[in-house]
């Protein structure tokens, strides 16, 4: 479990903004899974910033992605920036929506 990781939330005016912090694992990946789903429903927009992100886990990532993929509920756009953006998001560098 990363005991080094957090998750910032902050109001932009194009929706929210999350940033990550530290070192990003499966107990970490639920946190900001968590967080994604404590948003409001009616917000379409959420910037994921990784530049705070130190070690990625393999293990983490493939949680992320497989509970990100399941999470449809609502249709939000997430669009990951930062130098470990492509690492978070499947490798893609356009944004994209669950």
């Amino acid at each position: 479990m990363a005991s080094n990781f957090e998750v910032s939330v902050h109001k932009i005016s194009k929706g929210f903004g999350l940033k990550l912090v530290g070192d990003f694992d499966a107990t970490s990946e639920y946190e900001l899974i968590y967080a994604i789903k404590k948003l409001p429903g009616d917000i379409l927009n959420i910037f994921i910033h990784t530049d705070g992100l130190k070690d990625i886990s393999p293990f983490g990532l493939d949680v992320f992605h497989r509970n990100m993929s399941t999470y449809d509920a609502q249709s939000r756009k997430l669009v990951f920036t930062g130098n470990k953006a492509s690492h978070i998001s499947q490798g893609e560098s356009r944004p994209q929506s669950f």
